[in-house]
């Protein structure tokens, strides 16, 4: 179906039959091409369908990406994706745009919200200062990565921050490769769970993960979490201003989608950040349950500021100390 065809097509589609996405390839990208991505928007917001538009590109550059985005697009991939992925970031931009019209009233009291110019001097000064004195630091851990076990230096992960902005999370790979597609094997393991299968006491997934002792961490891996120096290159997302110094952790697309409805959503209105309240609050208290950790972000949310930053900051180095991270 052409992108013309598109719009006659959703023009007089029912609702019950609305499509799970609309997606193009980049053969489609002349003027006409812009004039439908513009009405099929129109079309899609008018009709209140939650229907992601997808444009397939192997060469966009980052021009080309903010382009399509202007004109109504909401997202653009290469073709070489795997299916489940893809459709899972489906599910992800339907949830996001369905949030987006239930919560306008509220977003519009955020729509304004941003880091503040000292917060932002304040990371990108921490950030550049402590990169250039770790840098032999980091070309170590580097090495030594390189040598223990075959795969890539940096673990990259989609996350999502302040905003739903997503980008890429980085971090020192401190597992084996190849860790991800063992997780499904792995859920009963998860700590917000209570030791059961994947449901919680409400019979739905727990939204965060995270495995004590996971046995897919290699032993240098758990020397770099145990000392957080993993968390190192996540110097170079705040010097990039993906994430700030302090502030609520960026959580994983799979995470982030479970919490795109009720008040849960306000922890995504405050900055994306390295350490944060619940970091502090409940490092080594292997207790905290899943609704702490959404109640403690939602909290930083309602009452960050640059002096609390400053404060949860001063807190972090003591807590880095504890037995166990949460």
């Amino acid at each position: 179906m052409t992108p013309t065809e598109s719009v006659k097509y959703l023009e007089h589609v029912a609702s019950a039959e609305s499509p799970d996405a609309i997606i193009y390839t980049s053969e489609y990208n002349d003027r006409l091409f812009y004039e439908n991505l513009v009405k099929l928007a129109y079309l899609l917001k008018e009709r209140n369908f939650n229907t992601p538009i997808i444009i397939v590109n192997n060469d966009a550059d980052k021009d080309f990406k903010k382009k399509i985005l202007q004109f109504g697009a909401d997202d653009c991939i290469s073709s070489n994706f795997e299916p489940e992925k893809l459709n899972y970031w489906i599910d992800f931009l339907k949830l996001f745009k369905k949030l987006a019209k239930e919560n306008s009233t509220e977003k519009d009291q955020f729509s304004d919200v941003k880091i503040s110019f000292e917060k932002r001097m304040f990371d990108i000064l921490v950030s550049g200062v402590l990169l250039l004195v770790a840098s032999p630091i980091m070309l170590l851990i580097a090495l030594i990565i390189k040598l223990e076990s075959k795969g890539p230096v940096f673990y990259i992960s989609k996350r999502a921050g302040m905003g739903y902005k997503v980008f890429n999370f980085l971090k020192f790979r401190s597992m084996s490769t190849g860790a991800d597609k063992e997780l499904s094997k792995l859920l009963h393991l998860n700590q917000y769970s209570g030791g059961v299968e994947v449901k919680d006491e409400n019979g739905s997934n727990p939204v965060f993960f995270k495995i004590k002792n996971d046995p897919r961490i290699t032993r240098f891996g758990k020397f770099l979490r145990d000392t957080s120096l993993d968390e190192l290159p996540q110097l170079i997302n705040v010097l990039k201003g993906d994430m700030s110094i302090v502030g609520n952790r960026p959580l994983p697309l799979y995470e982030a989608q479970q919490l795109t409805k009720d008040q849960a959503a306000l922890r995504f209105m405050a900055p994306a950040g390295i350490t944060g309240l619940w970091q502090v609050t409940k490092r080594g208290k292997s207790e905290m349950s899943e609704q702490e950790r959404i109640d403690l972000d939602m909290s930083y949310a309602k009452n960050h500021s640059f002096m609390f930053d400053i404060k949860l900051l001063l807190k972090t180095v003591p807590a880095l100390f504890q037995e166990e991270a949460v």
